[in-house]
């Protein structure tokens, strides 16, 4: 899961900051994931291609149509209006229009002392480099207990995902996945976020008249935790697997009388909010339940704690 960029406040003095700056290298700030790095900025990519390739409206300058292109592989990023690119050290001087003496600073700053995720390989890699090896139920416990930290029962889990053994570079990894209309699969662990291709939106369909939407398949995890005696086959269900692929999902949507928008509260889970609301009153957005939070697997994360502080004050009589 990407860090939540409003939750970070650096608490720290102009001194502390230097001195951290002095042993931030500038190899270190190449190191850090360049697509979580612009998400802490507030840029979402307009679309994702191949697997690796995040096409952005250029943070350098203003324009209508994505040219700013990032290499998630390479962790590279080039500006077709600029005819420029590099790494995240070139775009950090173009950006903070600083010095390499000042640059470490920023970093520091902006990611509350160096906490951001550093590039992982094995997520970072083009699709066609992971290969599944065997899908099977969901029984290492690691993967029980991730689930466990997000929320999600293994019970419920197991009603849509499976468990995903596959190779990177050689490399033997495990996940929870789950699997697209193309036959690809979206899987998740706690250390690895990865996709194998074909890349493509899910859909569930029953022929109801409704249908819900979601970014990503641990919202649809946690809506299910949250209606646990409710009939599953009431309700079409599409994953999109990427907001950029909701595109591609909007003519199975448009076939239904009601579609109840569950997507993540980010610059780009709002802004295609915003063009589904524009299509008519048959789109209904359910994320103010969660609007404090990213998205709902977030507040589902959260919501259990409130209720427990509650019934600690209770007992002793407040």
């Amino acid at each position: 899961m990407w860090f939540g960029r409003d939750t970070f406040e650096p608490l720290i003095s102009l001194r502390e900051v230097k001195m951290e700056a002095e042993r931030m290298s500038l190899m270190q700030i190449k190191e850090l994931d360049m697509v979580a790095w612009l998400a802490g900025l507030g840029y979402e990519p307009m679309s994702v291609k191949k697997g690796f390739e995040y096409w952005y409206r250029s943070p350098l300058r203003e324009e209508a149509a994505p040219s700013f292109k990032v290499n998630s592989f390479l962790n590279r990023w080039y500006d077709f209006g600029l005819a420029t690119g590099g790494n995240l050290v070139d775009f950090g001087l173009r950006y903070y229009g600083c010095n390499v003496a000042e640059l470490a600073a920023h970093f520091l700053v902006g990611s509350a002392l160096a906490v951001h995720v550093i590039r992982d390989e094995s997520r970072m890699v083009p699709e066609r480099q992971l290969v599944v090896n065997e899908v099977c139920p969901i029984y290492s416990y690691p993967l029980k207990n991730y689930l466990h930290e997000r929320g999600i029962p293994v019970a419920v889990a197991d009603e849509y995902c499976c468990e995903i053994n596959y190779q990177v570079k050689g490399k033997e990894l495990y996940g929870i996945g789950f699997k697209n209309d193309a036959g690809g699969y979206e899987i998740r662990s706690r250390i690895a976020k990865s996709s194998s291709s074909p890349k493509d939106i899910t859909t569930i369909r029953f022929g109801a008249p409704s249908v819900q939407v979601f970014e990503g398949f641990f919202d649809l995890l946690s809506w299910r935790v949250l209606h646990p005696y409710d009939d599953p086959r009431a309700t079409d269900i599409v994953v999109l697997n990427s907001a950029a692929l909701f595109d591609r999902a909007l003519p199975f949507l448009l076939a239904h009388e009601g579609v109840h928008l569950w997507l993540d509260r980010d610059a780009t889970g709002q802004r295609y909010r915003d063009k589904a609301l524009s299509l008519g009153k048959r789109f209904i957005d359910e994320s103010g339940l969660y609007s404090h939070f990213k998205d709902l697997n977030e507040w589902l994360c959260h919501k259990g704690e409130v209720p427990e502080k509650r019934q600690r004050l209770k007992v002793r009589g407040f």
